[in-house]
């Protein structure tokens, strides 16, 4: 197991809400996270389509392991994301973070949230990088 996989094992076993949402990591490595998901019913809105929140936490999750596969504890200081297309219920997203840039104290990262080849949502985030290192 890499060091990466390492990491986002240790994360997860703490992040009780992508458990929650279902969420599984399929491949991680520095600074590339894949995560995906089934929509389920409750997480609808009154429009009956997926709540914006859920493409965001899905995405945000990839983001956070992306962020920190590098070894050094990072934390989000900024995010946005714009919804494309609508998600419906039973609808299987996969949301993968790239690293863009990184410097020693900022990283920025772009995840791609797809159903299918079809992009749903496209979310921009960056993180301060902690002195702190992850011990694995």
């Amino acid at each position: 197991m890499t060091k990466a996989e390492k990491i986002v094992k240790k994360m997860m076993a703490k992040d009780g809400f992508s458990a929650w949402m279902g969420m599984e990591v399929v491949k991680v490595s520095e600074g590339h996270a894949v995560v995906r998901m089934k929509v389920r019913h409750e997480m609808l809105n009154g429009h009956g389509v997926a709540h914006g929140g859920i493409t965001f936490t899905l995405a945000d999750s990839a983001f956070a392991f992306a962020s920190n596969s590098h070894g050094q504890k990072a934390v989000s200081i900024e995010t946005s994301i714009n919804h494309i297309k609508a998600v419906f219920e039973g609808d299987e997203l996969v949301a993968t973070a790239n690293k863009e840039s990184i410097s020693r104290s900022l990283g920025q990262y772009i995840v791609r949230v797809l159903r299918g080849e079809e992009l749903v949502a496209l979310f921009k985030g960056v993180v301060f990088r902690k002195e702190e290192e992850w011990e694995v």
